[in-house]
């Protein structure tokens, strides 16, 4: 097994496609989050299942740090938990919400936001004060891994660059302009070149 006894968030793709399946990004966030973290709509399903069927869509946090005009860039290791991603450049800190984050088989707003600041915490040591807002959601389905996850965009707008790698996965971890960033953008994962393409929009 690949992720042994690992269960995530997911909702029915069908939910997905009754609120409006989007391809890139869309900024409606509220039009999507509302249902989906309402728990009737969700539920936890062991990762093994979940990584190879599409009839869900498991859900994302994807935090984009920014920092006066600068922002987060790193490489995924070779250890990285998605093997898929591995050596790609990636902007997005973060991962699944998993059933750690909930007492209940579902799980509502305020857990999911919970379970967004443990990924954080888990992945970073950020040493800047910050705040931090929903901005968009991310969908790809030109590839396997996009086809059964779907990003929820966090942006955490940081007073410095006060910030560290907290797990060996995350290589080569630096701030980058956004010409700097256009100027890798073929070794960015998917979602990275998406949210890239973006970035102006998302930082207003």
């Amino acid at each position: 097994m690949r992720w042994p006894e690992e269960r995530v968030l997911v909702i029915p793709r069908s939910l997905f496609d009754a609120l409006g399946a989007f391809e890139g990004i869309t900024s409606d966030v509220e039009r999507y989050l509302g249902p989906i973290l309402d728990p009737a709509n969700n539920s936890f399903l062991a990762r093994d299942l979940a990584e190879d069927d599409p009839s869900f869509k498991q859900i994302i946090a994807y935090a984009i740090f920014h920092c006066q005009g600068r922002f987060l860039h790193y490489v995924r290791g070779q250890k990285s938990g998605e093997q898929r991603l591995a050596s790609k450049g990636s902007l997005g800190i973060g991962g699944h919400i998993n059933s750690d984050d909930a007492l209940q088989a579902s799980l509502e707003r305020d857990t999911y936001l919970t379970g967004v600041d443990r990924e954080i915490n888990e992945e970073l040591l950020l040493g800047t004060a910050y705040r931090q807002k929903l901005v968009a959601l991310i969908n790809d389905e030109s590839s396997d891994v996009g086809r059964v996850h779907l990003g929820v965009v966090h942006l955490f707008d940081l007073d410095s660059e006060a910030v560290q790698a907290n797990e060996a996965p995350i290589t080569g971890l630096e701030f980058l302009d956004h010409s700097a960033l256009l100027e890798r953008r073929h070794q960015l994962e998917t979602w990275s070149q998406i949210c890239l393409d973006h970035l102006p929009k998302l930082i207003s």
